[in-house]
């Protein structure tokens, strides 16, 4: 196999998960992922739970991806992993396992920006969908950012929105919590709304100029108002419950709808793209998908590409492979990694 395409074993472990793929040509042949649960009591990501958990995940992921593929680390061309953004422990985890296997086998390491890997997804081939044409505007939501990047190359990316307070992820799970909803809330709130009233109760929205996002205003907007309804009504979150969801759900997405499509008429951009954990959410993927019969050309990923995984950063580690980008030994982890 690989004789007629590049191999490559991606490893990421930015966060809470602990993931490894295998990608051969532009395919992935294996991508496994293994999500840390111990987190969940805490109501958030514990920075050194997360990287105890990383080394002892990593060999056996690795090993079953590996499996999964029909491989052996004699058949890889290259090894990808995230070096940023991301928890530092974490990051340390992933990074020093790859620079110790490149080393080992005498295989080329890649160093692989987290962030640039989310839009590099939809390079992942595969039948059922078709690859973006470059220059796209990709939107890209997680539980840490929330931006607008313009996409002109695999190597050519500007970021030219981006939040300046809290990410939409963030604000899907702190709202969540305001209504009883367990870490992390976002997912569990998403499948709630689809039961409620979107436009039962709104909120204050942010006024924010050119194409940056904010959330901090619309969480404490939702804060008073659960506050202030529940004075009079006990158990009012509880019998409100599904038309909540509903309706912070509308008003996140509104919020990315709008600048999104404010950044499409800016740079006359009409391919659009989603990456990252929020563009799993059912409503924002709705909401995109109809502005297919407005012209616009929409690129969404497979629900097992939108979080944090490993494949995408086999894809992206392949462009670089193919630039002969190599990264050194002597590369360290970068919580802060820039675009």
């Amino acid at each position: 196999m690989s004789g007629k395409h590049t191999t490559i074993l991606g490893i990421e472990s930015s966060c809470d998960d602990t993931s490894a793929a295998v990608l051969c040509g532009s395919k992935i042949v294996s991508n496994c992922v293994s999500t840390q649960k111990i987190h969940q009591k805490y109501g958030g990501v514990v920075p050194e739970l997360a990287s105890r958990a990383h080394q002892e995940l990593i060999v056996p992921v690795i090993s079953e991806a590996l499996e999964i593929a029909g491989m052996n680390l004699d058949e890889i061309d290259a090894i990808a992993c995230t070096r940023g953004p991301g928890l530092m422990g974490s990051l340390v985890v992933g990074l020093s396992f790859a620079k110790a296997l490149a080393l080992a086998i005498n295989k080329p390491l890649i160093d692989v920006n987290h962030m640039k890997a989310h839009v590099l997804a939809h390079f992942i081939e595969d039948d059922n969908k078709q690859m973006p044409n470059f220059p796209f505007l990709c939107l890209t939501v997680s539980g840490g950012h929330t931006q607008i990047v313009e996409v002109k190359a695999d190597n050519d990316m500007k970021v030219i929105g981006t939040t300046i307070d809290d990410a939409a992820g963030e604000a899907f799970d702190k709202a969540a919590k305001m209504i009883g909803i367990d870490y992390p809330g976002g997912p569990e709130l998403d499948r709630l709304a689809e039961d409620g009233d979107p436009n039962k109760f709104s909120f204050a929205k942010p006024n924010i100029k050119e194409l940056d996002f904010s959330f901090s205003g619309l969480k404490t907007s939702i804060l008073y108002k659960i506050r202030d309804l529940s004075k009079n009504e006990p158990d009012f979150v509880i019998s409100n419950k599904l038309d909540l969801c509903a309706s912070i759900r509308k008003s996140i997405v509104d919020i990315l709808m709008a600048k999104i499509l404010k950044a499409s008429k800016h740079k006359k951009i009409k391919r659009i793209a989603i990456a990252g954990g929020v563009s799993a959410n059912k409503e924002l993927r709705r909401r995109l998908i109809a502005l297919e019969d407005e012209g616009y050309s929409v690129h969404i990923p497979k629900f097992e590409y939108c979080t944090d995984n490993a494949a995408m950063v086999a894809i992206a580690g392949k462009f670089r492979f193919e630039r002969g980008d190599f990264a050194s030994q002597a590369i360290a982890a970068e919580p802060r990694l820039k675009w």
